[in-house]
């Protein structure tokens, strides 16, 4: 496995390989991360990954210098797995002197963590876009837990005509059904048993939409009512959307992306499903 830090290394490296799956991540890998490796590599034939935490999509207030990270065990994770090459460039070599440019995907960026943090997606756009120029894969792979950001790549990737396929792997759970996230290392014990509730407010929408319910407001306060009954919870917001177009949905037609966010503590957490007649 070939560790690169430079844009030069990567684009000579590059050339060795007819089809390429990337899977660009901020590190601290899990199980989700190595899912989408494999897949990739079964896909595609080879596969690189990104390691960068960039700082363009956290906001001042956010948790950028506290954010999880263990390069060592990450190299040791995705060279078992037989990775061809990890590119972990510094931010200077991603956002050199006078870097200037920010990529601005519309309204499906500016709804639901786009509203609670702003500057966020125009951050995610922008080094998306820079390694998909970078890396020029084949296809890219996501994750369904960060569900707005997958619909914002696939905008982003349809609108500047970027020739990458898009693939999205299902959310990997814990046995209790907690979405995997570098982001639960943050999480006391207590936390960690109460962070069960987004799963079970979820399957509660799941398994009452599948019983027939279709109306948007109905399915949020179902979930609304799930939430509240963990009180060391704070919610930030509770959806049901359009799944490309992320608006919020009265009567549903068709399928639906139910999601959420909730604190617990200064942590702070996603999850998502999408609901299919």
């Amino acid at each position: 496995m070939q560790v690169l830090h430079t844009i030069a290394q990567v684009r000579e490296a590059r050339l060795a390989f007819p089809r390429l799956g990337l899977v660009p991540t901020m590190g601290f890998l899990h199980a989700g991360h190595l899912s989408l490796v494999e897949r990739a590599q079964r896909e595609c034939g080879a596969a690189a990954v990104t390691i960068f935490v960039n700082p363009t999509q956290f906001s001042p207030s956010e948790d950028l210098d506290r954010y999880p990270r263990d390069m060592p065990r990450d190299l040791r994770l995705l060279g078992q797995a037989g990775v061809d090459f990890v590119f972990t460039p510094q931010a200077m070599e991603i956002y050199p002197p006078g870097f200037d440019t920010s990529i601005d995907v519309g309204g499906v960026a500016r709804v639901l963590e786009g509203a609670v943090r702003p500057v966020h997606f125009a951050g995610v756009a922008t080094v998306v876009a820079k390694l998909f120029n970078i890396v020029q894969p084949t296809r890219a792979y996501f994750g369904q837990k960060d569900a707005q950001q997958c619909v914002v790549i696939r905008r982003l990737v349809r609108d500047l005509d970027i020739p990458v396929e898009i693939v999205i792997g299902e959310t990997v759970r814990e046995d209790d059904g907690l979405a995997l996230s570098s982001r639960n290392s943050y999480l006391t014990p207590e936390q960690r048993a109460a962070a069960t509730v987004l799963y079970r407010a979820l399957c509660v929408a799941r398994d009452e939409f599948a019983a027939g319910e279709r109306d948007g407001d109905r399915l949020r306060a179902i979930m609304t009512t799930a939430l509240l009954t963990e009180p060391s919870g704070q919610i930030d917001y509770v959806s049901v959307a359009h799944p490309d177009t992320l608006a919020e949905l009265g009567a549903i037609a068709g399928e639906a992306l139910a999601s959420m966010a909730v604190r617990f503590g200064p942590t702070r957490l996603i999850d998502n499903l999408i609901l299919r007649p």
